[in-house]
């Protein structure tokens, strides 16, 4: 035991084994497509401008960074005021607002876009309805276009874009506006001139992991999308299903991962945020010329006395009721909730229609497509495998990711942020990146077309996700009472044990369930590492919608919205159990 504690007193030794299966996974692999781009060894670039030098492919980078920067700029228009009503609510309405944003979040992007594919569709929800009730002859051209491609992928990313910004609003200090106000502020010149940039922090995370992941994005685009609409990464899937030009698949990929990696640099990426220190003031380009700042200084000196006037007679009279913006407010957030949660809600109702189609609502309940699921080897063969690598993918990633969140926590700050941002490589680029390192990194290791690829495949970002869960948990820990502990004559240990460990167990019961759900729901990259011999249940679904749209689906979609919500009911008694257990054990109580 005493030489597991002195293990865990080496930093680097615990993140190694994270860092080990990163390389060997990704990071090698990687570096590998990187000189095969440039034909190594005689290094060229004679594969870039291949890619450049082609109309269609110049057409496709330009139209994946337009629909990567659309959907960013709807997300954020629609996510900051969501998450600054949401910020602003009672601490107990504020919980309920943020778990309903994070369920739909924590639901397969593939059970999301299916369910538009219900809701769209020439026979779907609104084109049924709007038959039904005559206002049109024949079905609207709803699906298979630009529209339903911003529909789907705003409604996947929105969540990422609203919590990062409200983690940082609720640690703004209102008193800070309150004293703008005071000083004869309106209330949108409060909001603007102190609000609002102590809130950039949180707009310039969730805009820059947004647009970064929209870049990867391939089932959506390709489920809604039509030919028109085709981004860079369902080009890259194309290439690795109809050959294997190694050379101009790394191109191609690197082209897309340069783009993340230049807006990652520009403007960089700080989940984290700083928030409790006051606003920086710009200083005015008109500041830099002399003759400019004296009339400036001249103009300002001569609305001190109006200013003065204004305030004296504003500061104590109360404000105009802005019940009307009350209102909008709350509309607009009932508006995106629903936005959120009906295309899932649809889809569970529409699972138990007893008809031959899916209806809604439907004419008759029935749980015909839940039988064809749990009777036909192909479905339940499928979430079988699914079952099991995820179960393979929870307990290595968590034990990994806690060892290196550990180790992360006792290192300097310089070397953890380095580190920390190594490990979360495979959530913060295109998907369709990772999948593709993985894909020649398992042919070096021979474990294309087998469970333990896929697992290992889809473990180096479910070690992201503990790591992220762990350290948020260790960020919190009193490192004091391990220390008390050891003081009083405990082992290391039994310390570890007795104290730590019960203390941070929540986290690392979420980091596992995080881990699960990640690999439950993998579609990308398992479609390239399973090389058709693993048919796991994601995969199976994609097939199933983009061949036949079996109803089956429907039921599909449903558990896989169904276990998120079982997740944080789980998550919610554990951390009920670890805060009776610490209540308890403050008063003494035995």
């Amino acid at each position: 035991m005493e030489t597991l504690w002195n293990i865990r007193r080496a930093p680097l030794t615990l993140v190694a084994p994270a860092l080990a299966i990163l390389l060997i996974v990704f990071g090698v692999p990687t570096v590998q497509l990187f000189l095969e781009s440039l034909n190594s060894p005689n290094f060229s670039l004679q594969n870039y401008r291949l890619f450049l030098g082609q109309y269609a492919n110049v057409r496709i980078l330009l139209q994946t960074l337009e629909i990567s920067a659309i959907a960013t700029a709807i997300c954020l228009l629609i996510g900051y005021p969501t998450a600054y009503w949401i910020a602003t609510a009672s601490k107990r309405l504020r919980v309920i607002l943020i778990v309903l944003v994070v369920l739909p979040y924590l639901t397969s992007d593939l059970a999301r876009t299916y369910s538009w594919v219900v809701i769209l569709g020439d026979s779907g929800l609104i084109n049924s309805t709007l038959i039904n009730l005559g206002l049109i002859s024949s079905p609207l051209p709803l699906i298979y276009n630009r529209v339903a491609v911003y529909v789907g992928m705003v409604h996947i990313m929105l969540p990422m874009m609203i919590l990062p910004i409200i983690s940082v609003m609720m640690s703004i200090d209102k008193s800070l506006v309150a004293a703008a106000k005071s000083m004869g502020a309106r209330p949108f010149t409060a909001f603007w001139r102190v609000y609002f940039p102590l809130s950039m922090p949180g707009v310039r995370s969730g805009t820059l992991l947004v647009f970064v992941i929209c870049l990867g994005f391939y089932i959506t685009p390709a489920a809604l999308g039509g030919l028109g609409d085709a981004m860079l990464s369902t080009f890259i899937a194309s290439q690795v299903a109809t050959g294997f030009d190694m050379a101009s698949i790394s191109a191609s990929s690197f082209v897309l991962l340069a783009v993340a990696i230049v807006v990652l640099s520009l403007f960089g990426l700080n989940p984290a945020g700083s928030s409790s220190a006051a606003p920086r003031v710009k200083k005015s380009r008109l500041g830099r010329y002399n003759v400019l700042r004296s009339v400036r200084s001249y103009l300002s000196e001569m609305a001190v006395a109006a200013r003065a006037r204004r305030w004296s007679t504003e500061l104590h009279r109360a404000d105009a009721p802005k019940w009307w913006i009350e209102i909008l407010g709350w509309a607009m957030l009932a508006a995106v909730i629903t936005y959120l949660l009906f295309p899932e809600i649809v889809v569970i109702i529409m699972s138990f229609s007893e008809g031959a189609t899916l209806q809604f609502p439907p004419t008759g309940l029935s749980l015909q497509w839940y039988a064809s699921f749990f009777t036909d080897p192909a479905w339940y063969g499928a979430a079988w495998n699914s079952l099991k690598i995820g179960i393979a993918v929870s307990a290595l990633a968590t034990v990994v990711g806690t060892l290196a969140a550990f180790g992360l926590a006792r290192i300097a700050p310089d070397i953890r942020n380095f580190l920390t941002m190594t490990i979360l490589t495979p959530i913060t680029i295109p998907v369709i990146v990772v999948g593709v390192a993985s894909y020649f990194g398992l042919i070096n290791l021979g474990l294309i077309g087998t469970e333990v690829g896929v697992a290992l495949a889809q473990t180096i970002g479910a070690i992201s996700y503990v790591v992220v869960v762990v350290s948020a948990t260790l960020a919190n820990f009193d490192r004091r009472l391990d220390q008390a502990a050891r003081s009083m004559g405990a082992r290391p240990f039994t310390a570890f044990i007795r104290v730590t460990f019960p203390l941070i167990r929540p986290g690392i019961i979420g980091g596992a369930l995080f881990a699960f759900i990640h690999s439950f729901g993998e579609v990308v990259i398992t479609s390239f590492v399973s090389g058709y011999a693993v048919r796991t249940l994601p995969l199976k679904m994609w097939e199933n919608i983009r061949n036949e749209i079996d109803p089956t689906v429907a039921a599909v979609a449903s558990l896989l919205t169904i276990l998120p919500i079982v997740w944080m009911i789980a998550l919610y008694i554990t951390w009920w159990r670890a805060g009776a257990n610490a209540r308890t054990a403050a008063n003494g109580s035995p």
